[in-house]
């Protein structure tokens, strides 16, 4: 698992040191704070130490970093990526399993990272990026545009993710917290979302009754991504899932589920990063470290700045939790006159 992060004019993130990560972390911010920035600056890296030395793939872990930059973030030049006005260069440092992953670059770098040092073994877990959309409907759309036309639009985070779900389902008996995990999934939406070969769509069934996925409803088709790669085995115990709003879509009681499933996934070794700048997620993973007195670090931007905390010591200092507090004694004093 992904235990320290150090990043330092990595874009809108210009010093973040986020260290003592559990199996699930939370990231709370207003929008353009940089949450996403964030989350796939991470993802860019987790994927480059799991595709190095991957069977027959004869490309460094520079060259691999710099493809899943360039794809990720969509940027004319890797140096764009440096902070603007930044003095020094970009540095990112992590520690995964407790071995060192560190890389750097200057603004004037067009294509080859000269400065990466990693101490990590292969891995042969994959890691994924969940986006606040759902994919599914535009799965074919999304393969085309960077198989075909090979052109920006879908970064890598939507392309990796539609490759992912090609995959087809393994028999065979699943890990005991994945298939609670699905049962429970599936019980949210009444159903099931599965690829029909002969249409070459995905269709959601609810009994006897099939739905295309076009007429679906979002969160039915977001939930079911990750039940998907839970059934197909993209997913393992040593997985690191990025999830970037899981309220998306969702009504609060689904949201209080989703947590719900997501802490049972955690218990199973998956790692979790959460985005959100939603209440009711945070006070779900509040709850959830409470009762199970489970440690949930935060990393929370106040006025620019990056703290860190864990939802096992309480409710963060946070404009987003300070407002819902308000809202919720504003209501109080109206009810009471």
């Amino acid at each position: 698992m992904l235990n320290s992060v150090e990043l330092d004019n990595f874009g809108p993130l210009q010093k973040i040191r986020w260290s003592k990560l559990s199996n699930l972390n939370l990231i709370i911010g207003a929008n353009s704070a940089g949450k996403t920035f964030l989350l796939k600056a991470l993802y860019c890296t987790m994927r480059t130490i799991e595709e190095y030395q991957r069977g027959n793939d004869q490309r460094s872990a520079a060259d691999i970093l710099t493809d899943k930059l360039y794809w990720t973030f969509q940027t004319e030049k890797i140096g764009d990526l440096v902070s603007k006005g930044a003095d020094a260069p970009l540095s990112c440092k992590v520690k995964v399993d407790g071995r060192e992953f560190r890389y750097g670059f200057g603004k004037d770098t067009a294509k080859n990272i000269a400065s990466l040092e990693s101490h990590v073994p292969p891995r042969a877990s994959n890691s994924i990026f969940l986006p606040p959309k759902e994919v599914l409907s535009l799965q074919h759309i999304i393969l085309k545009s960077r198989d075909v036309d090979k052109d920006f639009g879908f970064d890598d985070t939507y392309y990796d993710l539609a490759k992912a779900l090609r995959l087809l389902p393994t028999k065979g008996n699943n890990h005991t917290h994945f298939v609670k995990a699905r049962t429970s999934l599936e019980e949210m939406f009444g159903g099931k979302v599965i690829f029909d070969s002969r249409t070459n769509r995905w269709q959601f069934r609810k009994q006897n009754q099939k739905f295309q996925i076009g007429s679906t409803a979002e969160g039915i088709k977001k939930i079911a991504i990750l039940d998907t790669l839970l059934g197909n085995r993209y997913l393992t115990k040593d997985s690191v899932v990025f999830i970037d709003e899981p309220e998306s879509a969702l009504h609060p009681i689904a949201i209080t589920k989703l947590i719900e499933i997501i802490v049972t996934l955690a218990d199973s070794g998956i790692q979790f990063f959460i985005a959100s700048h939603s209440y009711f997620v945070i006070k779900a993973l509040y709850l959830a470290a409470q009762k199970r007195q489970m440690s949930i670090p935060v990393l929370s931007n106040i006025a620019g700045d990056w703290l860190d905390d864990d939802l096992l010591k309480g409710m963060p200092n946070n404009p987003i939790v300070d407002e819902s507090i308000r809202l919720y004694e504003e209501e109080v004093e109206l009810a009471l006159g």
